[in-house]
């Protein structure tokens, strides 16, 4: 996509832009304690926890976590039962998070001698690892990334330069506006500012954003944005009941099908809408994570959590 081609265009004084914007961050931030260390396992701890869950939840449990298992070489020899275990305590999300963070420890320790990789391409081999992951990872760890495209950054990139609702589009404009080799601080003060200054609720004022004087929405006082779903909600999920599934397993050896579904929910029924149909499926998605181990026999079965 050329400059000619495209519809909508940066800030003719880019340097002043990002100028502005880095100031703001380094003068004043959220103090997440991840943003103070530079060690890749330390981060890619935080990556995958922080996904789909508020980051105030996220401090507590990854500093326990890192108390357990400090290193790649501690985590890939602990136990994964007691790490899905942590997962599930700290209601982290999905448990298979916490398999492939275990997965990827191992790998580290086999196919990297400890040494956790350092490019976007490399670490998007470690099980669990998508691309954004990856990228955050070589930016916060080793300054080496490209561009961060989250749901902050794709607001923000929206509202302030009518970067229009494309993924291609959103690359491109990030890549562009990016420093060169400063993509630590540079990522982190973008998804800041999109964080706590151009919210779906802007703050522009009150958080002093440095981009008011570029900022198309700001000028108009359109602050449309491109839709983001909401997180749904914890309370009732299946992610919640996966978590209850896997606390519950901990505790006993094994159970079986209708004992572990009255322990799990005060409604269960097994012929009702949440009962063994339910309850089945909700264990057959764990059993494929590799989580679970069902011991079928005829219709009845019994479920152990998977040494």
């Amino acid at each position: 996509m050329t400059a000619e081609a495209r519809e909508w265009a940066l800030p003719d004084d880019s340097e002043t832009v990002r100028d502005a914007l880095i100031a703001w961050y380094e003068a004043d931030h959220r103090e997440f304690p991840w943003r103070r260390t530079d060690d890749p396992y330390a981060i890619l701890v935080s990556e995958v926890m922080s996904q789909q869950t508020q980051l105030g939840r996220v401090v507590e449990a990854w500093k326990e976590f890192l108390e357990r298992w400090p290193t790649t070489a501690d985590l890939a020899a602990a136990d994964r039962a007691a790490v899905v275990g942590f997962w599930s305590d700290h209601s982290l999300g999905y448990n298979n998070r916490a398999k492939y963070l275990h997965e990827a420890a191992q790998q580290v320790e086999t196919a990297y001698d400890g040494d956790v990789p350092e490019s976007p391409a490399e670490l998007q081999e470690l099980m669990g690892v998508g691309p954004y992951t990856a990228n955050a990872v070589a930016s916060f760890a080793f300054n080496d990334g490209d561009a961060v495209v989250d749901t902050n950054v794709k607001r923000v990139l929206y509202r302030a330069f009518d970067v229009p609702d494309d993924d291609s589009a959103f690359e491109t404009a990030a890549r562009e506006l990016m420093p060169d080799d400063r993509s630590r601080v540079w990522n982190n003060a973008i998804m800041e500012l999109g964080g706590v200054a151009c919210e779906r609720t802007p703050r522009c004022d009150e958080a002093g954003c440095p981009w008011r004087e570029w900022c198309t929405a700001y000028a108009s006082g359109d602050f449309t944005a491109p839709d983001v779903p909401s997180q749904p909600s914890f309370e009732g999920s299946r992610r919640q009941f996966r978590g209850r599934v896997i606390a519950t397993l901990r505790e006993y050896e094994a159970l079986e099908l209708d004992t572990l579904g009255h322990r799990i929910r005060v409604d269960y029924a097994p012929d009702g809408e949440y009962g063994r149909e339910w309850l089945h499926e909700l264990l057959t998605d764990l059993e494929s994570d590799g989580l679970v181990e069902l011991d079928r026999n005829d219709d009845a079965f019994t479920v152990r959590l998977k040494q």
